[in-house]
């Protein structure tokens, strides 16, 4: 396995083992942790100090309507589904969000392709294609955003991100984002606001390729 150099950051790993992440959001950092070893390692220490916290917690009353029906379920558990299994590039966390079918790519010009997984009131997650050598609109970010590589590289003034590196970017950073050459770059883009581009056609475009 090719090795990760930019991982999930300490806040948004916390959130995520808390449930507090919004969908677009979990989906990457779900899929990243589905290819990192490293941060399901760091997971897992987070999740352990949840429960010694909860095991600490003073005792409440619940309900006895509540504990009859929790009692009831372990009576009749659910059947275990089976595990989901990934696909190709997309990762099973991803794959399974995709209705474990191939993405539904639209053009976006110049080669480069989209595919919108989620948008809502919430942030918006898309698998974005852009081919070799060719450059992402400069652009600034009214939010965040997480672009996680599935395929190729790219580069840009922040470093180069190769398959299974996270790029966490927020309102302080402006770039351009170049593929590298050889094969296309293909990422799992989340953002819970528009894109902020310096130039004139692709502003004209955002509201239509709801970018």
């Amino acid at each position: 396995m090719k090795r990760i150099n930019h991982h999930v950051s300490e806040e948004l790993l916390v959130a995520y083992a808390a449930g507090a992440l919004p969908y677009p959001f979990a989906l990457v950092v779900a899929t990243h942790l589905s290819m990192c070893d490293e941060c399901r390692v760091r997971l897992a220490a987070h999740e352990t100090m949840a429960g010694l916290i909860v095991e600490e917690t003073a005792a409440m009353d619940v309900d006895p309507g509540l504990k009859s029906r929790v009692l009831a379920m372990l009576d009749e558990p659910a059947p275990i589904a089976p595990p989901v299994q990934g696909a190709g590039i997309f990762p099973a966390p991803l794959f399974e969000a995709l209705n474990f079918e191939p993405p539904r790519w639209k053009h976006l010009g110049f080669g480069s392709r989209q595919s919108i997984l989620s948008d809502d009131n919430k942030g918006s997650v898309r698998l974005l294609y852009i081919p070799a050598g060719q450059a992402v609109p400069d652009h600034g970010h009214n939010g965040l955003e997480l672009t996680l590589v599935l395929q190729g590289a790219f580069s840009d003034s922040t470093g180069r991100f190769g398959v299974g590196d996270l790029e966490i970017a927020n309102d302080d950073l402006e770039h351009t984002p170049i593929a590298e050459e050889g094969e296309a770059c293909i990422c799992l883009a989340a953002t819970d606001a528009s894109l902020r581009f310096n130039s004139l056609i692709p502003r004209l475009l955002q509201p239509i390729l709801k970018i």
